[in-house]
């Protein structure tokens, strides 16, 4: 490769960057004494990349990071495709090219050869100097004898020598993002201890934002700490329905010119984002969701379904630990971004077969519309993925967050378009739920609805899409995840031990305010002596405190002060099928503290620790276990959303009774666990658990999920099961459209079998 193809990068002279052109006989080969290589990304044609075999390559959006110096890259322009082919005969430079792949250009015909022959594989790797790639027109084919002379400048024919690798071009490496580990005199705890400071006593203004607008409407909030109720985190107001529908009329009239943008060019916003969350703007995240998130007028954010009545325009927050606060707002956020904008950027090389009469190509549109996006109040990431997720596959989004995780929010809002999130794009949205329903589900642009909340609401918003059915222009996809009441299983053949630290780690941590908490355990009477001490034994060591002022806080107060009546009218009466929704809400710390009266007042249950909660500071609640008699209380089926875990033990021999019980008492099924070591009865649990949990563990806690490790959703009433993080939730926000185009002209309409 010549010199001048190599430019020194300004901020980095130990950097490169190459200009590569959208031409399939252009390739770049070459070895270099600096470290590093960088490369622009395709953008739109795929390609090839060709490196060593121990070689490193990252792909965070930006151009294509590959470590140690050698590789090759080759664009195809459509509608060329690549085959691997076996090079048979080269003229008079076959083992030049192929030997000295890393340093000069792939095989072509040149000034000293006329013609490369070549022939096609059949799915054997053959000799790995001699096998390769041929870039091709998918017209012309190969003789009879699967070989091919290749004699225009045209095409490319790029040998893999011994010791290297092959992979698509538009394939993008990230791996998961390191969780800190925030140890005293580190510096990732300085800088949150800063950020922390900062937000200290300081009440942050939060607009609604339609396109560059920043709005203020008459009806202002307040955000609050859950756990000093005098801190106002945040001030922020709702969106009325005529703001709402402002939003939307500006949210289409961007949407064309974002869908047409390359996946790659929408890829690159959200690459950049977590770079930023990863590193500049980590601490602020992390500091707004420790000390201002989470908490919600709905129980779960959610948009509409329970009417809301305000004594005080006021909404609690909660606090999250510092790891909590790492896992989601860092970690879990970053790994949403970067892994759905690889799955984004992959998803355009899965293409239909072509032939050699036609060229079939798949192209995946956004939605026609708009989607609205209804965020949770428990985990920042979440919020950001239900949004940015539809954004990134070129769909408009009305993003209504949490009133409880506004601030954080609207950090990461800002992060987004600060990397290059045209406006329109996403318009931030804080509204009251019953308003911002309403009005999205009576707009004929409905597209699609990306939701995390109650099951209540989740329904009410469905009938109401049914209800409108006529209106759409299209039916919109609906995606929800509605919580669980997930169980730790013990068989006793498990490690009681781990049993211990899991149940604990799962059932308190949070406040048990995960949609995957443990709250339900069922033990064998064999085990539960030993499980019970211990358990009890670590109890005595919780800390429920303050998170921002004491590090070794366990986990902080409750949620807020509301939550739906619903599931608390079920202890009362037998049914609930005739209940409006629209009734008014409770709060949730006395909606805990009632399932806490029930246990203190019920024959079938005793509770063995904690039970007492205070509110004249924060919403706080001592970690409670309570044994039942009853595998069928209420208490074992219906959410919690607290720390709050109910323990059935049960006769060691009925052990396969017990596991058809656990998949029965629950409407929901989204996280559970198996603990045991006995491999038939893993085996067996795996099978009568098959439809219990969308995410099932053994040996292992029902919390936890990393993203692109272990995709999240359930399925009954724990919601759509749709499976965020993994490779196939970027579909679910596209309408794929199959082009082909016919290069041979049709020159009879009558079929042969018509004479």
């Amino acid at each position: 490769m010549t010199p001048d193809l190599l430019q020194p990068e300004e901020e980095d002279p130990g950097w490169f960057r190459s200009p590569l052109q959208d031409s399939c006989s252009t390739a770049v080969a070459q070895t270099l004494s600096r470290k590093h290589v960088l490369l622009p990304g395709p953008r739109g044609p795929r390609g090839l990349f060709v490196v060593p075999t121990a070689a490193e390559v990252r792909g965070e959006g930006r151009p294509v990071l590959v470590e140690k110096a050698q590789l090759v890259l080759v664009l195809v322009p459509p509608p060329l495709r690549w085959v691997r082919v076996q090079v048979a005969a080269v003229n008079h430079s076959r083992a030049q090219g192929a030997v000295q792949l890393s340093r000069s250009e792939p095989i072509r015909p040149g000034p000293t050869r006329s013609k490369v022959l070549i022939r096609k594989m059949s799915g054997t790797e053959g000799d790995p100097v001699q096998s390769g790639w041929f870039c091709f027109d998918p017209g012309l084919s190969f003789t009879s004898t699967g070989s091919k002379e290749v004699t225009s400048f045209e095409f490319v024919v790029l040998l893999r020598p011994s010791g290297f690798r092959t992979f698509p071009g538009l394939a993008v490496e990230v791996k998961n993002e390191p969780i800190l580990g925030f140890e005293a005199g580190s510096p990732e705890r300085a800088e949150l201890q800063k950020a922390l400071d900062g937000l200290k006593g300081r009440t942050e203004e939060v607009p609604c934002v339609v396109g560059d607008e920043l709005v203020w409407t008459k009806d202002v909030r307040y955000q609050l700490s859950p756990f000093n109720h005098s801190h106002k985190v945040a001030k922020f107001c709702y969106a009325d329905k005529e703001l709402i529908d402002k939003a939307i009329q500006a949210s289409l009239a961007a949407r064309r010119e974002w869908d047409l943008k390359p996946v790659q060019d929408r890829a690159q916003i959200l690459f950049k984002a977590a770079d930023v969350i990863s590193g500049p703007k980590r601490a602020e995240i992390l500091a707004k969701t420790m000390i201002g998130q989470v908490g919600d007028p709905w129980r779960s954010g959610d948009p509409s379904g329970v009417p809301v009545t305000y004594d005080l325009p006021l909404a609690g927050v909660q606090g999250k630990t510092v790891v909590q606060a790492e896992i989601d707002a860092a970690a879990e956020l970053i790994d949403f971004f970067r892994f759905n904008a690889k799955h984004a950027v992959e998803l355009e090389a899965q293409q239909p077969i072509s032939t050699k009469e036609s060229t079939n190509t798949a192209l995946y549109r956004g939605l026609e519309g708009f989607v609205a996006a209804v965020a949770p109040f428990n985990f920042t990431a979440i919020g950001g993925n239900l949004a940015g997720t539809p954004a990134l596959m070129g769909n408009v989004v009305l993003w209504k967050p949490s009133d409880t995780a506004v601030s954080a929010s609207y950090a990461v809002y800002r992060v987004l378009r600060e990397c290059g999130l045209p406006p329109n794009i996403i318009q931030f949205l804080p509204a009251d739920g019953p308003v911002f329903g309403d009005a999205v589900t009576s707009s004929p642009h409905l597209a699609g609805i990306n939701f995390t909340g109650s099951v209540p609401t989740f329904k009410r918003l469905w009938k109401q899409v049914a209800q409108n059915i006529d209106i759409y222009r299209t039916f919109p996809r609906l995606a929800g995840e509605c919580g669980g009441k997930n169980f730790h299983f013990v068989h006793s053949s498990a490690d009681v031990r781990s049993v211990v630290l899991g149940t604990i780690r799962s059932a308190f941590e949070y406040g048990g305010q995960k949609c995957s908490a443990c709250s339900r355990m069922y033990v064998p009477d064999s085990s539960w002596p030993q499980i019970r001490e211990q358990l009890l034994d670590i109890h005595k060591d919780i800390r429920v405190g303050d998170p921002v002022e004491d590090f070794s806080t366990f986990f902080s107060a409750v949620i807020d002060d509301k939550v739906n009546l619903v599931n608390l009218l079920r202890l009362h009466i037998s049914s609930v099928a005739n209940l409006s929704l629209w009734l008014r809400p409770l709060q949730s710390f006395a909606r805990i503290k009632r399932w806490l009266d029930h246990a203190k007042s019920s024959s079938n249950l005793s509770i063995i620790a904690g039970g007492n909660c205070d509110n004249s500071k924060g919403y706080f609640v001592e970690p409670t276990i309570i044994v039942t008699k009853d595998p069928q209380d209420p208490i074992m089926n219906e959410e919690i959303f607290g720390p709050v875990l109910t323990v059935y033990v049960y006769p060691e021999k009925n052990y396969a009774e017990v596991l058809r019980l656990v998949d029965n008492t629950s409407p929901y099924a989204l996280t559970g666990s198996v603990f045991a070591h006995d491999q038939k009865v893993i085996d067996e649990a795996a099978r009568v658990l098959r439809n219990a949990a969308g995410n099932y563990y053994v040996n292992d806690k029902s919390t936890g999920s990393v993203v692109a490790q272990q995709p999240f959703g359930g399925a009954r009433a724990s919601g759509t099961n749709d499976k965020p993080g993994g490779p196939h939730y970027v579909l679910r926000w596209t309408s794929p459209r199959v082009v082909k185009q016919t290069h041979v002209p049709l020159t009879e309409w009558k079929y042969p079998y018509m004479g």
